[in-house]
């Protein structure tokens, strides 16, 4: 090893070592992007939630959908009969997230699936068009911002305290409902006189659908926070019992990343030393390239004999005059062209072979009729051809030809 390259390694020792040294004595930042994922233990993940779930739905049966979009999920459920189809599973569809991520397709077999006497609790602060439409809702939201809300149960028997809940918690709260089919479950104040509604339940044909606005109750920061817990445990008292299928996918419909690299991607000063290794080998690569790249000595092609060969002997031809023969090693050769490239029979030139021949070459239909008159005409000749009739037919030839 040179000894330039020792202190060029030296260097990006040196320059790794003050990058993670730089980011062990910044202070990290706290993440507060409502991701809603299981494995974010950020304040708006879900990570304590799915390690306690268990326990906060009392031995109900619990399923995680993470592979596939909700209508993949329940349709490879579905079991269709010659009268009315049934669902191979029974119970509730959970999902908890920021904003509706569920796509129409999944909507509609959602609503399917509550048909036939199941649950749809979704937690989320703005809900799918379809639903609102459906279920005879609509929700608002107060644009002026407040530090704390309270959320409370309508039951008292479940829970009768008022939850003074602060951070991510939205204004979204149901504006309008069918008061002659929901039941109002819980509500939420900004005041000490405020009452709105944020938890709701919708008979559906068979079944019933649970609405709510706050999916930041569940979250690990209110989980940690205080007695918190105690809401997110009403709220999911109301779950009927059975079977719960939990779509535990990112709010924006992506899955969690199984890199290797997804520890080193997500802290910064690994990141930025991470890329910068990447960015040093690819220097070294080229400038190591560049100076040990030997001179590519040029190439003249090798002449082509065979066309001098050909040049040759029809200068010979010509010079003795002899047309007929040109004339016929010219049709020869045209028609095994013809034959090689487009794959036709060329042992009678009439009006199939001309429309084939037009058809498969794109040539002009008339130039190619010309061009089988001329051979034909020269094939019945007794008599010798003239320089005029060489230069005739090769002119014919030359415009199929190219």
């Amino acid at each position: 090893m040179g000894k330039s390259m020792k202190i060029y390694i030296a260097v990006l020792v040196l320059v790794f070592a003050l990058i993670l040294l730089a980011g062990s004595n910044s202070q990290k930042r706290i993440d507060w992007t409502p991701t809603y994922s299981v494995n974010d233990k950020i304040p708006f993940g879900l990570y304590i939630f799915n390690k306690e779930i268990d326990g906060l739905l009392k031995q109900q049966k619990l399923e995680r959908v993470s592979a596939l979009t909700p209508y993949e999920f329940l349709d490879s459920k579905y079991v269709p009969d010659t009268v009315v189809g049934t669902y191979k599973i029974k119970g509730t569809f959970l999902n908890i997230t920021e904003f509706a991520s569920i796509d129409d397709q999944s909507m509609k077999e959602l609503f399917y699936f509550v048909s036939h006497g199941n649950s749809a609790f979704l937690s989320m602060k703005t809900f799918p068009q379809p639903i609102l439409d459906s279920l005879k809702v609509d929700f608002s939201t107060d644009f002026e911002y407040s530090y704390s809300t309270s959320v409370w149960l309508a039951n008292k028997k479940v829970n009768p305290k008022k939850f003074h809940l602060t951070e991510g918690m939205g204004n979204y709260y149901f504006s309008k409902i069918d008061t002659l089919n929901t039941t109002v479950l819980g509500y939420q104040g900004n005041k000490g006189d405020q009452k709105r509604i944020n938890f709701i339940k919708i008979p559906y044909v068979n079944g019933y659908f649970y609405l709510h606005t706050q999916p930041a109750a569940f979250s690990n920061f209110h989980l940690l926070k205080d007695d918190h817990y105690q809401y997110a445990q009403g709220v999911l008292s109301y779950i009927p019992k059975g079977d719960v299928y939990w779509y535990t996918k990112g709010q924006n419909s992506e899955s969690i990343s199984d890199s290797p690299l997804r520890y080193i991607l997500s802290q910064p000063a690994l990141k930025s030393a991470f890329y910068l290794a990447l960015i040093a080998i690819v220097i070294f690569i080229l400038f190591n390239a560049k100076r040990k790249q030997r001179i590519v000595p040029i190439l003249k092609p090798l002449p082509n004999l065979t066309v001098d060969f050909t040049k040759t002997i029809g200068n010979l031809y010509y010079q003795e005059g002899d047309h007929d023969n040109i004339i016929d090693k010219k049709i020869i050769y045209l028609l095994e062209r013809i034959r090689n490239e487009y794959l036709m029979d060329t042992s009678k030139l009439d009006d199939d072979f001309i429309k084939k021949l037009h058809q498969k070459s794109g040539k002009d239909e008339n130039d190619i009729r010309e061009l089988v008159f001329l051979i034909n005409e020269h094939r019945k000749s007794y008599h010798g051809s003239l320089e005029e009739d060489l230069i005739r037919i090769n002119n014919a030839i030359e415009k199929v030809l190219h």
